[in-house]
């Protein structure tokens, strides 16, 4: 039994689901979007002891985490209504929620569940932590800073053109012009704190890394600073073996059994880390670029399932 978990309309969680069939493997979604209005779920004081909507799932082969929906402004999550008719009851639905369903992957974690990613290593994927830690390995990241600080922006754009992004995502990558350096500009830090980022200039390629191995390689083309919603073609593409067993090693300092991740060439010729997703996308990089990133992952779950 492979344990899908997100919401049962993710395109990501349906096709799955499907290739698991045809490989003649069951699953179970777990409906973390639905939970707990609809999807029922129980916990007792044993490891195992774990049901879903009346069903023992205790210990299953594999697990893939697609989403919890643990926050009001989590993708496909509407709580609008009840954060406007009482904000401090809704936040505290979403808290105990992110409780219960971190405990369930958390005694998944301890059981020795292969996990598609483990909640262990959730605190890496926080972009800050994540950088910091990819460059201390050595591996070769862009010049950043993560401020609500003016001035330091004005030193840090000192050096070079910049690009800068939220911290947490969610908006399309922009380069720093000078009029965003003046006070009135940057006076809006105040609000919240920014990414600022040397501005990389060369080309887009997303890698998806599966146990250890490289399973797709994909350029992107784009004439757009952001690549995301501006892919004029995706072509696959063979890395340097080099940058292969950078990418295997990335994953391996964050903790990641897989991911989607993005380089980004900079000026002096270097492909450097941008970021590495803990529940990528895939089916669009598939259907674009020809790839089997999908086949790979289904299969992989289901070798699971077969005891291999």
């Amino acid at each position: 039994m492979v344990a899908l978990v997100g919401s049962r309309e993710d395109i990501h969680i349906q096709e799955v689901g499907r290739r698991l069939e045809a490989l003649g493997v069951a699953s179970v979604v777990v409906d973390t979007l639905t939970f707990p209005d609809e999807t029922r779920m129980s916990l007792t004081e044993d490891l195992a002891g774990i049901r879903v909507d009346g069903r023992e799932l205790g210990r299953p082969a594999a697990a893939y985490l697609r989403g919890l929906h643990t926050h009001p402004l989590a993708h496909g999550v509407d709580a609008s209504e009840a954060m406007a008719e009482d904000w401090r009851t809704t936040l505290t639905v979403f808290r105990e929620k992110a409780t219960f369903l971190l405990g369930v992957l958390g005694r998944w974690e301890r059981l020795g569940v292969p996990l598609y990613n483990p909640p262990s290593a959730d605190w890496v994927l926080h972009k800050p932590v994540q950088l910091s830690a990819l460059a201390a390995a050595g591996l070769p990241v862009p010049r950043t800073l993560w401020t609500n600080e003016p001035e330091a922006v004005r030193r840090f754009a000192s050096g070079g053109r910049v690009a800068y992004k939220p911290v947490m995502g969610g908006a399309a990558t922009q380069e720093l012009l000078p009029e965003d350096l003046t006070d009135a500009r940057l006076a809006a830090l105040a609000a919240s704190p920014v990414t600022f980022q040397e501005l990389l200039p060369g080309e887009d390629i997303r890698v998806f890394v599966l146990d250890g191995e490289v399973i797709a390689s994909l350029h992107i083309v784009t004439s757009a600073l952001d690549f995301r919603q501006n892919e004029e073609r995706i072509e696959q593409v063979v890395l340097p073996d080099a940058v292969a067993r950078q990418c295997v090693r990335a994953c391996e300092v964050l903790g990641l059994r897989w991911t989607g991740l993005d380089l980004k060439r900079g000026l002096d010729g270097e492909l450097k880390f941008l970021e590495l997703n803990g529940s990528p996308m895939f089916l669009g990089f598939d259907a674009g670029g020809g790839t089997d990133v999908a086949g790979h992952f289904t299969r992989t779950l289901a070798k699971h399932a077969r005891g291999g």
